[in-house]
């Protein structure tokens, strides 16, 4: 059984079996961090708002909530949330008295991504489903299955499918987006920061060339001037400190 790992904030959750939509009479089980002690699954219905998992609803264990009979007032929004009040991303889920799901990610697709659409039935078969995307029809596969290869913006939408024989599934809105920037930026300067180590080899490249022309020019003066060898080495070290 597939386990469909929904981005967080700060708790990771997951939802068994994948996908947000669900068979009327099925169970599934939603999931904080094993880890997350003091997280709660938490949900808002057509009927009552802001309510925690065993509160009339659900079974609580630890971090986790398991949903056995599932109903159609088990139709929501569905998040973890902290002692604290830290929250996660939300979950949509729909509960469904049809025969056909359409399971699809909960989380975006990134741009240039693969997603693969599954239309099954409520017993698991692999027969031929017609797609569509926003009302409009797109094809059929044979297998139940569609994928979206390099997927972009173009492609988001809602989707839904049919199989002939056992009806249509419910909506799924299918969220793309852009991939995270990957040029760094150097904030108040249009000249990157020299590292210690390069600003090191610069020195070491260039302090011999410089010590190198100190002395030639110093050797130069004393010469014309034909001052002794005591007044020049005296010139070459005031010169060196100078320099330092």
């Amino acid at each position: 059984m597939d386990i469909l790992k929904v981005s967080l904030q700060s708790a990771p959750l997951t939802v068994q079996p994948s996908g947000s939509q669900v068979f009327y009479g099925k169970s599934f089980t939603l999931s904080c961090e094993e880890d997350s002690a003091g997280w709660t699954v938490k949900r808002n219905t057509t009927k009552k708002a802001m309510t925690e998992c065993g509160d009339a609803w659900g079974k609580s264990e630890g971090s986790s909530c398991r949903i056995s009979l599932t109903l159609p007032g088990d139709c929501g929004v569905y998040w973890c949330e902290s002692r604290d009040g830290a929250t996660s991303n939300t979950v949509n889920i729909t509960v469904t008295g049809g025969d056909v799901i359409l399971q699809s990610p909960v989380l975006p697709v990134m741009e240039g991504a693969a997603v693969t659409l599954n239309c099954t039935t409520r017993t698991p078969s692999s027969l031929p489903a017609d797609f569509y995307k926003d009302g409009s029809f797109i094809r059929t596969e044979s297998t139940g299955q569609m994928t979206i290869h390099n997927v972009s913006k173009s492609d988001e939408g809602l989707y839904r499918c049919n199989i002939s024989g056992y009806g249509r599934s419910p909506p799924s809105w299918l969220v793309v987006a852009a991939p995270p920037p990957t040029t760094t930026s150097y904030p108040n300067s249009t000249v990157p920061p020299l590292s210690p180590v390069r600003l090191l080899c610069h020195l070491v490249v260039f302090c011999p060339y410089c010590i190198s022309t100190l002395l030639l020019v110093s050797i130069y003066r004393q010469r014309s001037a034909g001052k002794r060898l005591t007044v020049f080495l005296s010139t070459v070290v005031h010169d060196l400190i100078l320099l330092i």
